[in-house]
């Protein structure tokens, strides 16, 4: 028998509450020494930290605490179900941005993601060194800025791509034929500026940029952003205009228009 869903005010209270949990535990070790292990990919170096894996943990018993109930997806300690009386599943990626952590950069925040079954159900990251936090109601997109200040935040109107700001992380985390079609968009965008991680997504939702690409995601890497961006009034899905939860090659862009001409490029 499932249980009783919690109301959408206790989930994202919920979801406050483990973005002040492991924002203290990161804080503690930004831009401080500490040892760095590479996990390794196809890709090259990936590295992971204490601060990574203590703050999923502490996320981890909060919600086995608060929550028993309900399934945990984590990137660094990996899966926990719930005792099957609630299909919620929290997404949780502690750091996204280890290489910005490490090499004292804020461009990277703590990824809290929540889905009922397959279906969004909240996002938030959270930036604590800046003090920024970036979170979904049930139809809006709101955004906290450094001074402590909270606005809803939309996405801008862009629908043609030569007028575009396109962003990645990284053209090196794109394999080499997808490559191609990256810098077949970029060549015919406005601008193009790497960098950026989660708070990248959060941008294009705040309406700072239009187009972001990406591949290799994990699930992890991107359920809390996307309601970030569909509620700001943003697109986001596969390069084969799929839904993006379960990660792999992903395009997001403000205008839906935009979405549409670029999802024809990279789907071809």
């Amino acid at each position: 028998m499932k249980s009783p869903a919690p109301t959408f005010a206790t989930l994202l209270e919920t979801a406050h509450t483990l973005a002040d949990l492991s924002g203290a535990v990161i804080l503690r070790r930004f831009r401080r020494p500490i040892a760095v292990e590479d996990k390794g990919s196809a890709l090259g170096f990936d590295p992971v930290t204490a601060a990574d894996r203590d703050a999923e943990r502490v996320i981890s018993r909060y919600l086995q605490s608060n929550h028993p109930s309900h399934s945990v997806v984590g990137e660094e300690h990996g899966s926990r179900a719930g005792d099957g009386s609630s299909t919620l599943r929290w997404l949780i990626d502690p750091i996204d941005g280890t290489k910005a952590f490490i090499m004292g950069s804020p461009l990277w925040g703590t990824l809290i993601g929540l889905l009922d079954s397959e279906a969004p159900v909240l996002g938030l990251m959270n930036q604590p060194f800046t003090g920024e936090r970036v979170w979904t109601s049930r139809s809006a997109t709101h955004w906290r800025t450094a001074d402590g200040r909270t606005r809803r935040v939309r996405t801008r109107a862009c629908p043609k791509l030569q007028h575009a700001i396109l962003t990645t992380t990284s053209p090196n985390l794109i394999g080499e034929e997808d490559r191609k079609k990256f810098f077949e968009i970029a060549g015919r965008a406005r601008l193009t500026r790497y960098g950026g991680d989660c708070y990248g997504y959060c941008l294009l939702a705040g309406g700072h940029t239009d187009l972001l690409i990406e591949t290799g995601l994990k699930p992890h890497d991107v359920a809390a952003l996307i309601p970030i961006i569909e509620r700001a009034g943003g697109r986001i899905t596969t390069w084969e205009g799929e839904p993006a939860t379960n990660g792999g090659r992903i395009v997001a862009a403000g205008d839906p228009a935009l979405h549409e001409q670029v999802l024809k490029i990279l789907s071809r």
